[in-house]
């Protein structure tokens, strides 16, 4: 049975190819046996000769316990791979019925215990990856046989029976371009500080039939690691992470060194990954920009930053108008409470938010009852002790998450503060913290200081040493250099912790905030309405033509401006037309009529304007930060 397909491949050009399908349907039993020393063998003849750029395989089986089953491929050329290898722990589902396939989202065997696929195909029910890749057999020649062996690996009663077998074998066009990159760093333990280069080569295969253009390269740079440059074939843009490579000819190399410096603290792993992002050209071993493992056309490259570990020290916080501190041991917070306000004193009420997922909060008497909680005994080394909220936390799984949400009613210029707590527990538990910051919409990053027990990466702290209840080692300090008006700590698990983290807990001490200030900017633009000459059209300023004004007052500060009065005099030679007042909150917006006294409800809907003699006045009672206010009025040229 032959079907044929034609597909078109993403970011390659439309290129149809042909996917043949080689069936075997000869029932036979699987037999359980140790160690799968019985095979079942069934073979699939391949007479066609080309060049294999994808392979699948779909299998129908009858078989209680289908975790029970392991899987293996054999290409003419000798090359082997395991495709399934069983998981009699978990998998007591009945049959097997699944196409193999490496592009497929969700691995085998990971359906679930007491699944049971049906007796039917093709089409195959699943479409999972298998556990090694299929991508092995690509570049082949595919004339030959195909052997498939399968067993069961475990010595029970519960043969199964082989109902069907199909192997899907795609051609390679005949005409390709083979791109690979690869990727490396020139230290892989820098310390702190240190600059180093990622080397980046893309490579078309000497036995490609096409020159690859347009060929273009994704590599955003990770957190802990400062751009400095970069220099080689083409350009790249840091901004984007994409290097622009243009064309590759059969045989030919291009490459790119990126340089920088290490932002990351000692201890901490930094890993950088790349992939090709788009070519004009098919390639049969690999689809740009599919972010799929295993292909050629991806590569990583790590460091670890080497040297002693010592506390950081926190860049000061600058305050142009002072601060004020929510300090937690003088404010109310009942045990267990997840959400409540705070009156921060020139700044206004904000609000705290805190939400668990994949876990639950813990009570425990020692860290002041149920948490959330206010507490002294976690305490970051602090004499006397302090009091900090402390987030006690069972999670069931790495991605279980703790996120504090902090709103500010107004955007303040900075702030500081300190988690204490972050750390690590080897088999019990591995702390990240990860802080972001909003302004007007907008993602603002702060600055991590770690201590001696976690180690930065950007805006994440890693635990990786054990702290104690009172010490030091697990502080990380949180530094807000720019405006923010909201901040977000999530708090959860990194790599190092065990499937199930159970109990760990983070503090959060108090926060320094810089007390908002107004920042007010003043334009004035001008433009020829019309002339006696000229009409509308090219109207120049000469006698008797008409010109507008607009002022525009913005506040580029994180506090609110209050009381704000402007006065323009107009110059000699220049009389106000009465009845062209016009206010909003831009120059292309100043719409609304404005009356020429300072009297009425046009006062303050929410600008005022008016004329006194030869001067124009506006005025508003705030100005809130990043808003603006634009007042506009035409003029007679006398």
């Amino acid at each position: 049975m032959l079907v044929w397909l034609a597909f078109t491949l993403a970011a390659n050009p439309a290129i149809a190819q042909t996917t043949t399908t080689y069936s075997n349907t000869t029932a036979g039993t699987i037999n359980a046996a140790t160690t799968c020393t019985a095979l079942l063998v069934r073979n699939f003849t391949v007479g066609a000769s080309y060049t294999v750029g994808d392979v699948d395989l779909g299998l129908l089986a009858t078989h209680s316990w289908r975790g029970d089953l392991r899987v293996t491929l054999q290409s003419p050329a000798g090359t082997r791979v395991q495709l399934v290898n069983g998981d009699t722990g978990s998998i007591d589902g009945n049959n097997f019925n699944v196409r193999l396939d490496d592009d497929a989202a969700q691995t085998v065997n990971t359906d679930g215990n007491g699944t049971n696929h049906s007796n039917s195909a093709p089409p195959y029910q699943n479409v999972f990856s298998p556990n090694a890749p299929l991508s092995a057999f690509n570049g082949e020649n595919s004339a030959g046989t195909w052997r498939l062996e399968i067993c069961d690996q475990y010595p029970s009663a519960d043969n199964g029976n082989f109902v069907r077998a199909d192997l899907y074998l795609t051609g390679v066009p005949s005409s390709y371009a083979d791109l690979s990159l690869t990727k490396s760093v020139s230290n892989a333990a820098p310390a702190f500080g240190a600059s180093i280069d990622y080397v980046l080569s893309v490579t078309n295969a000497s036995g490609s039939t096409l020159t690859a253009t347009g060929v273009t390269v994704q590599d955003n740079l990770p957190a802990g690691f400062n751009f400095t440059g970069a220099s080689g074939f083409g350009s790249y843009n840091s901004a984007t992470g994409v290097w622009t490579v243009g064309s590759v000819p059969a045989g030919t190399t291009r490459t790119l060194t990126i340089s920088g410096t290490v932002a990351a603290t000692a201890g901490a792993s930094v890993t950088n990954s790349a992939e090709i992002g788009a070519s004009s050209a098919f390639d049969f071993d690999s689809t740009p920009g599919n972010g799929a493992a295993g292909e050629d056309d991806s590569d990583s490259a790590s460091f670890t930053v080497s040297g002693t570990r010592v506390a950081g020290t926190p860049p000061a916080l600058v305050c142009p108008v002072g601060t004020t501190v929510h300090d937690w041991d003088s404010v109310t917070w009942p045990a267990g409470t997840t959400s409540a306000g705070a009156a921060l004193t020139a700044i206004g009420s904000a609000s705290f938010n805190i939400a668990v997922s994949g876990g639950s909060f813990l009570s425990n008497a020692t860290y002041g009852g149920q948490s959330p909680t206010r507490q002294n005994v976690v305490t970051g080394g602090l004499t006397p002790a302090q009091y900090s909220i402390f987030e006690l936390v069972d999670f069931t799984s790495q991605a279980g998450s703790v996120t504090t949400t902090i709103t500010l009613p107004t955007a303040v210029p900075g702030a500081q503060f300190r988690l204490f707590d972050v750390d690590y527990a080897s088999g019990q538990f591995a702390d990240r913290v990860t802080v972001t910051g909003t302004y007007n919409g907008v993602a603002v990053t702060p600055i991590l200081t770690n201590g001696t027990a976690n180690y930065v990466i950007g805006n994440s702290a890693y635990g990786d040493v054990l702290s104690a209840d009172g010490s030091a080692d697990g502080t990380v300090t949180v530094t807000f250099n720019a405006p923010v008006d909201g901040i977000t700590i999530e708090y959860g698990s990194h790599s190092l912790a065990p499937a199930n983290p159970g109990q760990q807990g983070m503090a959060l001490h108090d926060i320094i905030f810089c007390r908002p200030t107004a920042n007010l900017v003043i334009a004035k633009t001008s433009s020829v309405v019309s002339d006696s000459v000229n009409g509308t059209a090219n109207a120049k300023a000469i006698p008797g033509a008409r010109m507008r004004y607009c002022i525009l007052v913005t506040n580029n500060g994180s506090g609110t401006a209050t009381g704000i009065a402007v006065a323009d005099a107009l110059p000699a030679g220049m009389s106000f037309i009465a009845g062209s007042l016009r206010s909003g909150t831009s120059c292309a917006g100043a719409t609304s009529v404005e009356d020429d006294n300072a009297n009425g409800a046009d006062e303050s809907d929410p600008f005022g304007a008016s004329v006194a003699g030869t001067t124009v006045a506006a005025t508003t009672a705030t100005l809130l930060p990043a808003a603006a206010m634009a007042i506009a009025f035409e003029v007679a040229i006398d």
